[in-house]
């Protein structure tokens, strides 16, 4: 099975083989907001962590928001996803109805009016990041697979059941892998 028959782009989910060990990635589902030449930046969507952005900024408007893990890159950066790119400035649409990014002193404004909401919007603590050719030499090896992005799947699906379900529609022989058990034993 080879694992570069689908393009690697901005706007694609990497999806963690079955047997990744590494405890960032092991079963994580990776929105790609950034690849060229150069590298590749990207979010996990799949692992909240036990605190709301209101914990971890200070003039912030209070917001039923949970964080997620982005990545192991600068742990000390929070990014957003959202699906408001049309009403926050400099957002940079990744695939149809998903932006990153966008003026935060606008994006606290929109919360303090309402206009954004918890459900349009996800913040992350660091990111996930590869240099060049870092990311196509993990392909090569069957690190990823690669799927389509669908907004709903940030915006209106259970996170700790996004890596099944995203394998699940793949078709074929995913749906199999989708069903092997977590820390599965060969011995």
């Amino acid at each position: 099975m080879t694992h570069l028959k689908k393009p690697i782009t901005k706007g694609k989910l990497l999806l963690a083989e079955p047997f990744m060990q590494d405890p960032n990635f092991k079963r994580g589902v990776v929105l790609l907001t950034e690849h060229d030449k150069e590298g590749s930046v990207g979010f996990i969507l799949n692992k909240s962590l036990e605190m709301s952005v209101n914990d971890l900024i200070a003039d912030f408007p209070e917001f039923e928001s949970t964080v997620f893990y982005g990545g192991p890159v600068q742990r000390d950066t929070i990014h957003y996803i959202h699906n408001v790119g049309e009403l926050l400035d400099d957002s940079t649409e990744v695939s149809p109805g998903v932006y990153w990014g966008g003026d935060f002193e606008k994006l606290k404004f929109l919360i303090s009016s309402q206009l954004i909401e918890p459900h349009n919007i996800r913040f992350f603590v660091g990111y996930s990041g590869w240099t060049e050719g870092q990311l196509d030499d993990e392909m090569e090896i069957g690190s990823w697979v690669i799927s389509d992005m669908d907004s709903n799947y940030l915006f209106k699906n259970n996170p700790d059941s996004l890596w099944k379900k995203v394998m699940r529609l793949k078709g074929e022989h995913y749906t199999v892998i989708a069903q092997m058990p977590d820390g599965i034993s060969f011995n």
